[in-house]
């Protein structure tokens, strides 16, 4: 098991969490809470999938839970595309989301690499 806090990948989708929040915080009314609630709820599932994740018994079970995360970031970035297309997002902060996002996903496939060359049976 990996102790999630010391996770580098983990702190950057948290960050990345706070900053999805603050953008939706001025959604406007007409929303109703439609893409607000999409957008937070898969940005908020990226550092859980992950905290859960090093939790887990076995790396293949930590690595099923990263795929969770950078799945989560993929839909993450379509809503930040389609909010951005209905304009909710201005550009320049959805080119900053979505570019944080990238990162993200690097570091996730980075961990799932690590994590593989200790092989299927080690603990995480």
């Amino acid at each position: 098991m990996h102790d999630f806090r010391r996770l580098h990948v983990w702190q950057r989708a948290r960050e990345f969490f706070v900053a999805i929040d603050r953008v939706t915080r001025c959604f406007p009314r007409s929303d109703r809470g439609v893409v607000t609630t999409q957008l937070r709820r898969a940005a908020f599932s990226i550092p859980n999938n992950i905290a859960e994740g090093c939790g887990k018994d076995s790396v293949k079970e930590t690595l099923r839970f990263l795929q969770y995360a950078a799945s989560s970031l993929t839909e993450a970035e379509n809503q930040i595309m389609i909010a951005t297309d209905i304009g909710y997002i201005h550009p320049k902060t959805s080119d900053a989301l979505i570019e944080q996002a990238v990162a993200i996903k690097r570091m996730l496939f980075r961990l799932g690499e690590n994590l593989r060359e200790q092989g299927p049976n080690s603990g995480s």
